[in-house]
């Protein structure tokens, strides 16, 4: 693939879905939607072409995350509460082999202890919380510094 490397999938996980409906203290009342409108926003301005994917199906989330290998050169990545034990996810970004920066919209660290890890986070090349729709534009910029190594 020669040429710009600018091609990023932003995938959400289990329960991503209900954003506006789920605890806006730690969420905030935007909908997935309307989050996605403002991503896509912020990847343009950086130069990137997003595509987006949301599923509340683990093995659905792992084939995301093996075909984005053939179509994306990064992903960004909020799996949801499988962050915290999904070793089937894990196995799935492994196998996907492309730069990836984990982003929670909540400050999942000052929350219950099982927030506090990450079993990806290892084969992240960073990771962004409690930020809100801003921490994506953060984790964009991780990323696309990341594809200009």
């Amino acid at each position: 693939m020669g040429g710009m490397r600018n091609r990023v999938e932003i995938l959400h996980g289990v329960n991503l879905d209900a954003l506006g409906r789920r605890d806006p203290s730690h969420y905030g009342r935007m909908t997935l939607p309307e989050l996605e409108v403002k991503v896509r926003r912020f990847a343009v301005d950086l130069g990137l072409e997003p595509s987006f994917a949301q599923t509340n199906h683990e093995g659905e989330f792992c084939e995301f995350l093996q075909r984005a290998g053939e179509t994306s050169h990064g992903l960004v990545l909020n799996p949801g509460a499988w962050t915290h034990y999904s070793y089937a996810i894990r196995d799935a970004l492994e196998v996907a082999a492309l730069p990836a920066i984990e982003v929670h919209i909540s400050a999942v660290d000052d929350r219950e202890e099982w927030r506090r890890f990450s079993v990806i986070e290892e084969l992240c090349a960073g990771r962004v919380q409690g930020r809100g729709v801003d921490g994506y534009r953060d984790a964009l910029e991780l990323l696309k510094a990341e594809l200009e190594r």
